[in-house]
């Protein structure tokens, strides 16, 4: 089993790029796929998109899918969220959740999450 930590998280600019990094542990970290979620003050966590294990498909939720991407590095157990144009309301925790289901990973019920990191965007 993968354990997974965020990191990248900070304080931007409306309009200003930033990508995140989700750190695997263990071996098997090519035989998961991954996604990513946000979490805002006082809503629902938000799933943003995801990646089959060997990066050859993705999958994002529309209202990122054209300032969003992500990727994936197995050679260095790490998978990546690029985002550009950010606007105030993309202002969360950030999180990546992996399964060897991508199905499962999409439906929120991953058993493995990494704790987050803070993205804040001023204007």
């Amino acid at each position: 089993q993968v354990q997974l930590v965020e990191s990248g998280g900070g304080l931007v600019q409306a309009g200003d790029s930033l990508r995140l990094s989700c750190a695997a542990s263990g071996r098997s970290f090519s035989s998961y796929a991954l996604g990513w979620f946000r979490q805002a003050p006082g809503k629902e966590r938000e799933y943003l998109g995801s990646i089959s294990w060997n990066g050859g498909g993705t999958y994002y939720q529309d209202s990122v899918k054209e300032r969003f991407t992500i990727s994936r590095d197995n050679a260095k157990n790490t998978a990546y969220l690029q985002m550009n144009r950010l606007k105030l309301e993309d202002t969360a925790v950030y999180y990546c959740a992996a399964d060897p289901n991508i199905a499962v990973v999409e439906a929120g019920q991953s058993g493995i999450w990494g704790k987050g990191t803070q993205v804040t965007v001023s204007s």
